[in-house]
C-alpha cells in the first residue's frame, strides 16, 4: 500500500494550489435561477431560465427527502468529515494497481463536482469534463474542497445546498423544482416513494428518468426504500406499502414552464422579446438574464395589451395566410416613453400552422414593406424646422411630375397622385389626403439629409440603421440595397417619403409619442425595474430625452394631423365606428398594397397600426372579413384597414374617459420663413 500512499501524497501536494482557487470560484458563483417577468401591476408574464431551479432551505426539503438520499448515497454524511478516507484510499490502490477507480464520493465531495458541472462550469464543455474525469486527481482536488466546505458550513447546510443544485433530467435542477415538475408538489410535502425515486434520480438523470424508462426508475426507488429501512430511517412495515405505490409523476412530464418569452400569453410574448433584448442592449446579456433569479417588471399594462390584442385579432385572424397585423402603444410624456402594448395577430412562437412566428414583428423593422405615406410627417416636420414652409402654405400638386434626381441614374423620378387633388394644396390639407406629388416636392425642396435627419430625431433610430431589406447591412454585398443602412441608402432617393422601405412599427408609434410630447424623444422603455435574486435594485442604464424639435413644431404638426380622422383618408373608417374624438393620425399605403398603416394617437395613447403581407408570396391585401391577400383591383388602404383595429381598441379603452385637446398650431410656423 506504500506507494499508493506517496503517489497520492504527491498528487495532492500537485492539486493544493489549483484547489483554493477552485474553492474562489465555488464561493463566487450563484446557481443558476429562473428570472420572472412581469407586467406592471406584478404579474407573471413570462419566465426566462437555462436551468429550471426553485431554491429551498434546510428546513423546507421534507425528512423523507433527505432520509433517502443519506440513504443512498452517504450513510455516513453526518459522521463522515466531508470525504470517506476508507474508500479514497481503496480508490488510490486500484488506480496504482491497474483497477478501475470506485466511487466513495461522499454528498459532500458531489456536492462539490455538481457545483462545478452545473454552476461554474456549465458554459465550458472542456472544464465540465474535466469536473467528470474518473482520477485520483479530481477526486483528490473535490476531497480538499470538501473538508474545507465541511469545516465552514453546517452539515443541514451541505445537504441542502447539495440538494439545490443537483440535476433531475433535462432542464430540471435541485428538489424544489424537481418536486414540482415530477409531482407538482413542494419539496416540503414529499412522500417516501417520491422522495425516493427522486433521490434515486441523482446518480443517472437519463438512465433513471421516470418517463423514458419507467422500469428502471421503478426498480432504482424500490432499491432506495430497502436502502432507507437498512439505514433506520423508514421502518421495514411500510416500505412493502411504499414499494407497492406506483411512480406517481405528473402525465406528459416534467412539466415546466416555458423558460423562453415564446412561453408568454398571446398578448405578451413580442412585448416579452422587445424587453428582454431592451436589457440586453442595456448591458446584461441573454445568460445573465436565463441565470440570475431577477425579477423585471416592465411596463406592460395588460388592459391595454389584452384590449389591443383583441383589435387586431378580430382585424386579421391568428391563422390568416400571408397577412399580419401589428400594433404598439407608447405612452408619451417629456421624461420618459413608457411601452404600454406590443401586439400582433401573429403570436411569438414556431409554429406557423398555429399563425406564430419567432421574429418580433412588433419591434424590428420587420415591415419590409413600409408605412406608406404616414412618412410624410417627416418631410413635413422637416419643412416646417427649416422653414421651407408652414402649415398653411400652399404647395404646387400636379397629377404628375418627374423631380431631378441629383447623382441618380435615372434623369428624373416620376410621381403620380392616386385621385384629383386640389392644386396648390395646403399643407394641412395635403397631411389629410395625402397627395404623392406636392410631399416628394417638397421633400425635394427641403433636401434628403434634412428629412433622413429628421425621421431620426423623431424616433427612427433602429430603422434606419437596418438596409433596405431591414436587416444588417452587409459591407461586402454590390448590391446598395443590402451594403449600407437607410440612413445613406436614401440620401439621393425622394422615394423615402412615400413609405416603401423596412420600418418598426413601435418606432413609428415612438415617433406619435415624440410629437405628443412637446417634441422630446425618448426611448420607447418597457423596463420599470429590475431586482435581484435578493431583491436588491438593478439599474438599468437609458438613453436620455431629447428636445428634437421645438414644442412649436410638435403642436404646429399635431394639428395639421388632427384632421385625417374627421375628413382625411380615415374619416370614413371613423364614422363607421362612431369615433369623434379628437386625435392625431396619417394613414399610409404602398404602391402594391402589400403594406397599410395608421400612425397616430389620442390622450396619453401614441399608437402604429400596421397590415402588411408576411409570408413567402406577398401580394396585395384586400378588405374584407377577413382581411386577406388577392388581387382585388385597388386593395387596402390605411384608412380601410389599419385604422379600425386603432378606433376598436381606443374607444374601448377610453370609454368614460374625457377628451384631451389637440394642441393649437404656433403662428410662427404657419407659413414659409425661407
Amino acid at each position: 500500500m506504500a506507494p499508493a500512499a506517496i503517489g497520492a501524497g504527491l498528487l495532492s501536494n500537485q492539486v493544493s494550489d489549483s484547489v483554493d482557487a477552485i474553492s474562489a470560484q465555488l464561493a463566487a458563483a450563484e446557481p443558476p435561477l429562473t428570472t420572472t417577468v412581469t407586467d406592471r401591476d406584478g404579474t407573471p408574464i413570462a419566465t426566462l431560465y437555462a436551468q429550471y431551479r426553485l431554491p429551498v432551505t434546510a428546513a423546507g426539503i421534507a425528512t423523507t427527502m433527505k432520509a433517502a438520499i443519506i440513504a443512498v448515497e452517504d450513510r455516513r454524511f453526518y459522521t463522515e468529515g466531508g470525504v470517506d478516507l476508507q474508500g479514497m484510499l481503496r480508490a488510490a490502490v486500484n488506480d496504482s494497481t491497474g483497477g478501475a477507480l470506485q466511487g466513495a464520493s461522499t454528498i459532500t465531495q458531489q456536492y462539490v463536482k455538481n457545483y462545478l458541472v452545473n454552476v461554474v462550469d456549465r458554459n465550458d464543455p472542456a472544464a465540465q469534463q474535466a469536473d467528470r474525469e474518473d482520477s485520483v486527481a479530481r477526486k483528490l482536488r473535490e476531497a480538499k474542497m470538501a473538508v474545507q466546505l465541511n469545516d465552514t458550513m453546517s452539515k443541514d447546510d451541505i445537504l441542502a445546498d447539495y440538494l439545490n443544485v443537483v440535476e433531475f433530467s433535462g432542464t430540471v435542477y435541485g428538489v424544489g423544482a424537481a418536486a414540482k415538475a415530477y409531482f407538482g408538489t413542494t419539496a416540503d410535502k414529499l412522500t417516501v416513494p417520491q422522495a425516493a425515486l427522486l433521490a434515486g434520480m441523482v446518480n443517472n438523470p437519463s438512465v433513471y428518468n421516470p418517463y423514458t424508462h419507467p422500469g428502471r426508475a421503478l426498480q432504482r426507488r424500490n432499491l432506495v426504500i430497502d436502502d432507507m429501512v437498512t439505514n433506520g430511517s423508514l421502518p421495514a412495515s411500510y416500505a412493502a406499502t411504499a414499494k407497492a405505490a406506483p411512480l406517481g409523476v405528473l402525465p406528459d412530464g416534467p412539466v415546466t414552464p416555458p423558460g423562453t418569452c415564446m412561453g408568454a400569453a398571446p398578448d405578451a410574448g413580442f412585448f416579452c422579446a422587445y424587453a428582454e433584448s431592451y436589457l440586453v442592449r442595456a448591458g446584461f446579456t441573454a445568460d445573465r438574464l436565463a441565470t440570475g433569479g431577477y425579477t423585471i417588471k416592465t411596463t406592460l399594462d395588460p388592459r391595454v395589451s389584452q384590449v389591443t390584442k383583441d383589435a387586431v385579432d378580430a382585424n386579421v385572424p391568428t391563422t390568416q395566410d400571408g397577412v399580419a397585423n401589428t400594433f404598439a402603444v407608447v405612452q408619451p410624456g417629456p421624461t420618459g416613453h413608457q411601452v404600454l402594448a406590443m401586439v400582433a395577430n401573429r403570436n411569438y412562437g414556431t409554429d406557423p400552422a398555429r399563425g406564430e412566428t419567432s421574429t418580433d414583428i412588433v419591434a424590428g423593422a420587420s415591415n419590409e414593406f413600409g408605412a406608406g405615406s404616414s412618412f410624410k410627417i417627416f418631410t413635413s416636420a422637416a419643412a416646417l424646422v427649416t422653414g421651407k414652409a408652414g402649415l398653411e402654405t400652399p404647395l404646387p400638386n400636379p397629377d404628375s411630375q418627374c423631380f431631378p434626381v441629383p447623382d441618380a441614374h435615372a434623369s428624373c423620378y416620376t410621381v403620380h397622385n392616386d385621385g384629383h387633388y386640389a392644386d396648390p394644396i395646403t399643407l394641412a390639407d395635403g397631411l389629410a389626403t395625402s397627395p404623392n406629388v406636392a410631399f416628394v416636392g417638397l421633400e425635394s425642396q427641403v433636401g434628403m439629409p434634412a428629412v433622413l435627419d429628421m425621421a431620426y430625431k423623431l424616433g427612427l433610430r433602429n430603422t434606419l440603421a437596418t438596409n433596405d431589406a431591414g436587416g444588417t447591412p452587409d459591407p461586402k454585398s454590390p448590391n446598395p440595397q443590402y451594403n449600407q443602412p437607410q440612413s445613406q441608402y436614401f440620401r439621393n432617393l425622394l422615394s423615402f417619403t412615400l413609405g416603401n422601405s423596412p420600418v418598426s412599427p413601435l418606432e413609428m408609434a415612438n415617433v406619435s409619442a415624440t410629437l405628443m410630447s412637446g417634441g422630446v424623444w425618448c426611448p420607447p422603455n418597457p423596463i420599470l425595474s429590475v431586482t435581484d435574486r435578493n431583491g436588491n435594485a438593478v439599474p438599468v442604464p437609458q438613453q436620455a430625452c431629447e428636445q428634437v424639435i421645438p414644442a412649436g413644431v410638435a403642436n404646429t404638426l399635431e394639428a395639421g394631423l388632427s384632421k385625417d380622422t374627421t375628413s382625411g383618408t380615415s374619416a370614413e373608417a371613423a364614422r363607421a365606428a362612431g369615433w369623434n374624438r379628437p386625435d392625431i393620425g396619417k394613414t399610409g399605403t404602398t404602391q402594391q398594397s402589400e403594406s397599410v398603416a395608421f400612425v397616430g394617437g389620442v390622450n396619453d395613447y401614441a399608437v402604429s397600426s400596421m397590415v402588411f403581407a408576411d409570408g413567402p408570396h406577398p401580394r396585395e391585401i384586400c378588405p374584407g372579413t377577413p382581411v386577406h391577400l388577392g388581387d382585388c383591383g385597388h386593395g387596402a388602404f390605411g384608412g380601410t384597414v389599419a385604422a379600425p383595429p386603432y378606433f376598436h381598441a381606443m374607444s374601448e379603452l377610453l370609454a368614460g374617459v374625457p377628451d384631451k385637446p389637440i394642441p393649437a398650431p404656433d403662428p410662427a410656423y404657419l407659413t414659409a420663413r425661407g
